[in-house]
């Protein structure tokens, strides 16, 4: 069985996503993944500053797995893994760390003027 017909492997191909709407696109996907789950990026290009505000706005608790980092494609598995609260309980990481600190502004891929384009959302 390949990884492609696993249950809980979701493709997310964000190339024809429009390029100021990517950010906020992938950062809800994110964010309605449940433990388990893998999200399978799929992109044009290395998406460096993606990666780095992903790790700053969920502090960690998104990690990611380089699938394949070739010159006409990306693919990227995104897991979720929250952190433990002190009785046991797995604290709700996309709510945690979306109220804890907004999108950044800066850096990224696409959009115009070389910022990522996603608005903060």
């Amino acid at each position: 069985m390949s990884i492609q017909s696993l249950p809980n492997v979701f493709q997310f191909d964000v190339r024809g996503v429009a390029k100021r709407l990517r950010h906020a696109a992938i950062f809800g996907a994110l964010e309605s993944m449940e433990r388990g789950e893998v999200m399978r990026f799929i992109n044009d290009h290395d998406p460096l500053p993606l990666l780095d505000q992903i790790a700053r706005r969920y502090d960690g608790q998104v990690k990611h797995l380089y699938i394949q980092n070739g010159p006409d494609a990306v693919i990227i598995d995104f897991t979720i893994h929250p952190r433990q609260m002190e009785d046991g309980a797995p604290a709700n990481a996309a709510a945690d760390a979306a109220a804890a600190s907004p999108a950044p502004r800066s850096g990224g891929c696409g959009g115009g003027g070389g910022g990522c384009g996603c608005g903060g959302a």
